[in-house]
């Protein structure tokens, strides 16, 4: 049987239009720094990129810097500035912030000072999304882009990290991005590129792969991709929640991404799960893919309530556009076959 990818927040499949944007990018021999045709012929590419970008991030009149991705995206909206936030951000916010906001047994983030603060608007291992208020510091829109309706005007925010590889762009290219006239420090400096904000010659094929992807992620959006995709994920739901009582499902009843599914099934290590399924042939998470292989119990669940020991029982699946219903089934099939051998075995 072909392998079944069920992983999508951690990165999602390289989209053919990005495919085929960054093949043509490489045909382009200029620097977009440089003033002769083939310069500005690159420089047109960056720039078409910044506004495919802006158009599906609804960040019309804001400023988008190009970075590596929204690790990099994170430490520049974030280092030196005192932010707040909560244990729940994802690694790359948390190493900036000081994790002092409450949050209540539905994930959601008790924020006393938006102005001061960093949050994670759909959180990567629970799919749980925030209710934010306007005036944020910075917003970490990575895994909500292109999976529900938003935009950086709606916001309200100051900031705002993204990343190509969650929406099917490729991976190593994100983007920053700022209300205008916002003030910040660049922290890798040089020839000035991306507004002064971003030194280095910008990454040519990465950018046109990241634009094209926004633009695709947005239509499928207003085509209802994701609306099939929610069903997708309820079918699973109940599937898995009929044949293993004992599991808790994360987030259930408040609003999540409609891709993502958290499961909490006791006296099961979350990292033993991901390697039996992996050995069915199914890709899954013990939680976000961000930390260098490491398998620990989860931040976030702790922070929600959750003791250690449950926390570390924890795995995380997630759909995409490509997620079929046989894709479902079989995969809930093949997961209650392994929990109820794992539970005849520790009887």
């Amino acid at each position: 049987m072909a392998r079944v990818f069920l992983d999508y927040n951690a990165t999602a499949p390289l989209r053919s239009e990005a495919r085929a944007a960054m093949i043509a990018a490489m045909d382009v021999v200029g620097n977009p720094s440089s003033v002769h045709s083939e310069g500005r012929t690159a420089k047109a590419l960056v720039e078409r990129a910044r506004a495919q970008v802006a158009a599906a991030f609804g960040a019309d009149g804001a400023d988008i810097v190009f970075v590596s991705g929204a690790t990099e995206a994170a430490a520049l909206a974030c280092a030196g500035r005192g932010l707040l936030g909560a244990e729940v951000e994802h690694d790359a916010v948390r190493a900036w912030i000081d994790p002092v906001l409450p949050v209540d047994a539905t994930g959601q983030v008790h924020l006393s000072a938006p102005a001061r603060s960093a949050v994670q608007l759909a959180n990567s291992e629970t799919g749980v999304v925030q209710e934010l208020p306007q005036g944020l510091a910075v917003v970490d829109a990575t895994q909500a882009f292109g999976k529900i309706p938003l935009a950086f005007n709606w916001l309200g925010c100051q900031m705002a990290l993204i990343s190509a590889h969650k929406l099917g762009g490729p991976k190593g290219i994100g983007a920053l991005v700022m209300t205008r006239g916002t003030e910040l420090a660049a922290q890798i400096r040089g020839g000035g590129q991306e507004m002064g904000r971003r030194s280095g010659t910008e990454n040519l094929v990465g950018i046109a792969g990241f634009g094209a992807a926004a633009e695709a992620a947005a239509r499928d959006l207003d085509a209802g991709v994701w609306d099939r995709v929610e069903k997708l994920r309820n079918i699973l739901d109940s599937s898995l929640e009929a044949g293993a009582k004992e599991t808790i499902f994360v987030g259930k009843g408040v609003r999540r991404l409609p891709n993502t599914t958290c499961l909490v099934t006791p006296g099961w290590k979350g990292e033993t799960q991901v390697m039996q399924m992996d050995l069915a042939g199914f890709a899954i998470s013990a939680g976000s893919a961000c930390s260098s292989g490491k398998v620990k119990a989860s931040a976030v669940l702790t922070a929600m309530g959750f003791d250690t020991v449950s926390a570390s029982c924890a795995i995380r699946v997630s759909l995409g556009p490509g997620t079929t219903e046989d894709d479902v089934m079989r995969f809930a099939e093949t997961w209650l076959t392994k929990w109820k051998k794992h539970r005849a075995r520790a009887a």
